[in-house]
């Protein structure tokens, strides 16, 4: 097990949130959005209170968002971003960051958590599923994620 530190950020890890999150950004080996983009936008997302960043040092960040939901009447939690550097990764630090990710939405009161992940992905498929996250569809059929570009 780690012995990472999870923490709640604040307005004050603005800089740390935004350089990790363009270092996921390249890491995907994408161009977009800018480093400018990242760092206004969490400025912002850090002031909102359906947001929250959870920071291991300068190594692991996560982005969870919470929303009403008319289906269970209480918060549902996304887990919306979760990076660790390559220097940190086999350490211990993503499952911190994922298990932190849950405290969290429990402490809210949300009856679930949910992310997307791509399927050629499976050491972070393999994580989260160690952590209790399963890709069962909701129903008789498999659910799947879809989304749409706009303007």
């Amino acid at each position: 097990m780690s012995d990472a530190v999870v923490r709640l950020a604040g307005p004050g890890d603005a800089d740390t949130i935004a350089g990790l999150l363009c270092a996921f950004r390249d890491w995907w080996g994408s161009t977009t959005p800018s480093d400018e983009t990242f760092h206004s936008t969490v400025s912002l997302l850090l002031e909102d209170p359906r947001t929250e960043y959870l920071l291991v040092d300068d190594v692991g960040v996560a982005q969870l968002r919470f929303r009403l939901s008319a289906w269970t009447g209480v918060e549902d939690c996304w887990l919306e971003d979760l990076f660790v550097r390559d220097s940190a990764r086999g350490t211990g630090v993503g499952r911190a960051l994922v298990e932190a990710c849950v405290e969290r939405a429990r402490a809210r009161g949300c009856r679930r958590i949910e992310l997307d992940v791509q399927e050629t992905n499976a050491s972070a498929i393999g994580l989260y599923e160690r952590c209790g996250f399963s890709s069962t569809p909701k129903g008789a059929e498999r659910t799947l994620f879809l989304s749409q570009k706009l303007p």
